[in-house]
This record gives structure tokens, sequence and C-alpha cells, in this order.
């Protein structure tokens, strides 16, 4: 029985999991940031303060559990915010500590990967796993549960950060994936050609040129005829993305030799980019959107196969904001 805390970002999550079976899966989104733009690290942290306790509380209800019921806890290491991963991780060691429990420090990466070994249809290595969020879009070879290797990374923006800015580029709200593909959805996709980074060898990804395509696109029909074309300009936009990392998934395959593919961090929960994905391998691992973006239960998921630190050994276990540990 697995306690699992995620605070990486702005989502305060906590998850009960046994036996690879999700018994509850609490997401607390704070919903302040839209006003800014973006995430705002000092007030996703004050808010993460406010609301981990009643979250950890509805993760044990809604499992019909109690702590005492728990044999291990987890939480995101990093990467991440520094001040939201403190708290989850302080959090989490608090409860364990208290009780004499393990504790497994989790790699929020690892845990995207390891959203796909969950039940029902759980997909076990080796396959090729793409993550693609709002920080981080990478090509993962999983020959193991233990852990993966980089094959390639964005040399500049992440994918769902490239979603955010077009958005922003387009009038459209914060967060800005799921309202750019809703917009898109009545556009047309081939009306304008904008670029996939073709000439960027091998399996890492780049968007930065995209975004700024798109702005120089935008200036260059004005502002009336933008906002008329505003479907035609996401939906084309949305294209790009989606065959940027199409791109390198089918190099990916092709390396390592694979023919099974998992998909991981919050924009696979976007449907072009499933529908695209559905037909480049044999088999296909979408897990469902709400174990796509940040939760606690792929993080439960990860922990199994992660050293686990006794009490009182992780007392002074740090995060980290950048990279991944021992992967």
């Amino acid at each position: 029985m697995i306690l699992a805390l995620e605070t990486s970002c702005d989502d305060t999550c906590a998850a009960v999991v046994a036996g690879g079976v999700v018994r509850s899966n609490v997401i607390s989104s704070q919903g302040v940031h839209d006003r800014y733009g973006g995430v705002v690290p000092e007030i996703a942290s004050r808010h993460h303060l406010e609301l981990v306790n009643a979250v950890v509380d509805d993760a044990l209800a809604r499992a019909e559990v109690t702590l005492d019921d728990v044999q291990l806890v987890a939480a995101t290491q990093g990467p991440g915010l520094v001040g939201a991963l403190l708290v989850g991780l302080q959090t989490a060691k608090g409860l364990a500590g208290a009780r004499g429990l393990p504790l497994a420090p989790v790699d929020h990466l690892h845990g995207h990967v390891a959203a796909a070994f969950l039940e029902p249809e759980p997909f076990a290595p080796p396959f090729l796993c793409l993550i693609a969020s709002g920080g981080h879009t990478l090509l993962a070879d999983v020959r193991d549960h233990r852990g993966f290797e980089v094959l390639g990374r964005t040399l500049d923006d992440a994918a769902g950060e490239a979603f955010d800015k077009g958005a922003r580029l387009l009038g459209l709200p914060y967060p800005g994936g799921p309202a750019l593909e809703r917009l898109a959805a009545e556009g047309d996709p081939a009306a304008f050609d904008f670029p996939t980074a073709q000439g960027v060898p091998g399996l890492d990804f780049s968007f930065a040129g995209l975004k700024t395509s798109l702005l120089y696109r935008v200036r260059a029909l004005g502002e009336v005829a933008a906002t008329a074309r505003r479907a035609d300009l996401a939906a084309s936009y949305q294209h790009a993305i989606v065959e940027s990392l199409a791109v390198r998934v089918e190099r990916g395959l092709e390396q390592t030799g694979h023919d099974r593919l998992a998909l991981g961090g919050g924009v696979a929960a976007n449907g072009p980019l499933r529908a695209r994905m559905a037909g480049l391998a044999g088999a296909l691992a979408t897990p469902p959107p709400e174990l796509c973006t940040d939760n606690a239960a792929m993080i439960a998921a990860a922990a199994p196969h992660v050293p686990a630190l006794p009490w009182p050994d992780y007392a002074a276990l740090d995060v980290y904001a950048t990279g991944a540990r021992g992967l």
C-alpha cells in the first residue's frame, strides 16, 4: 500500500496505489495562475502549503484506508519548481518518519514513464516512451521498470510550452493546450505551412522556430485577418507540433527496434497527437488523461522500482530543479 505525493508544479496531488491498482488519485489544480499567463513559483508553493494536508486526507478517504495501512510513502524529488517540490517532499518525510516507514524519492519523469505500468492495462518494458509536457519533451528508451535512457530531448521550448505560447499569441486563455485544441477542431490544419524542425538531426526536438513562425504570421496577417483565421492558425500550428513529435518518434522506433510506444505528460492528452501516434507502432499505451497530466498515481507506480530509504536516512533528502537522477 503506497501513499504518494506530487507537487512539482502547480497541481497538489496525492494517491494511494496497491499492487498497481489505483485506489485513489486526487489532483487539486490551483486555478490562480491563469491571470498571470503562467505558473508563478512563489504562489504555487504557498498554495501547496494550504492544500497538501487536505489532499492527502482526501486520497486516504477515497481509498478507504488510513495512514496505519500505508507501507511505503513516495514523493517527487525533482525536477520541478524547488519551492513546490519542497512542500511535497517535506510532507512525505513527516508522514513516513512519524510511523518509521520507508520513503521512495521518485524522479518526476520516471513517474510519467511509470504511468504506463498501472492497471487495468499495464504496459511492460521494453518500449519507447514519448514524454511531452509543459516543462519537458523527451524520448526515452525504457528497457526496465527501474528507469530509462534519454535518447533525445528538446533543445529549447517544451511541446506544452509551445502550445501555451501559441495559444497566448492567438488570444486564448491559460493553460493554452486544451483551448488551442478546441479552437483547432474548427480549422484547417493545411491552411498554413509551419516548420516542424526537420533540419534538427537525430532525436532532439525544437519548437522555438515554430513559435516564432506563428508570431510572424500573425503580424503579417494583421489583427483583423488573424482574428478571422484564428481557427486555421490554431489547426496548422497544432499540426506542426504533432508532426514534430511524430517524426522523432518514428526515428526513435527505428533506432531502438521497438514496436511498442507509450505516451506520457500533459500533451499526451491531446486528441490529434494520440490519433497520429496510433499508426506508428504495433502497440500503443495511452494512459487516461488524468494519468498524463501531473498526478501522484504515476509517482506511486514508479516507487516500487526505486531504492526506498529507511528512517532516518531520508531526513536530509533534498529536491532538485532540473535533470534526472540516476536514470
